[in-house]
């Protein structure tokens, strides 16, 4: 379930720089299925949150289930075990996040950032370089 998600996710937003989604990246949210586009639309908003408010960093990836899957309910997400990518490195990341009904607009958005993720935990993860 994992690799097919990371799959997902790479196919729709890969190399997605983190700053305000272009009309293209909407578009492609909308046609994923309830749950992923949640789970998608929440890690684009760690990424812009993050960067935003985080000196030094500059997020291209968040997978939501690096270290633990996220409870996941119709319109919300906590990923407590969720891991972020900036600048060829791994962070640990939780995070909640709840969304409208439409799952596009986001009405909360909490995280917490951790420390590096070591290089030899990084396949044990899905975190690619």
């Amino acid at each position: 379930m994992k690799l097919l998600k990371f799959i997902i996710a790479g196919v729709v937003f890969c190399a997605m720089p983190a700053n305000a989604m272009t009309a293209l990246e909407i578009a492609q949210l909308k046609k994923l299925d309830p749950a992923t586009r949640l789970e998608q639309r929440c890690d684009v908003e760690a990424m812009e949150v993050i960067n935003r408010s985080e000196s030094g960093f500059s997020p291209d990836k968040v997978l939501a289930y690096a270290f633990s899957e996220p409870t996941i309910k119709p319109q919300s997400i906590i990923a407590k075990g969720a891991a972020l990518r900036s600048r060829n490195q791994w962070y640990r990341l939780s995070y909640s996040c709840k969304t409208d009904t439409d799952r596009m607009t986001i009405l909360s958005f909490k995280y917490k950032l951790g420390g590096i993720v070591p290089h030899d935990q990084w396949d044990a993860h899905y975190l690619v370089p």
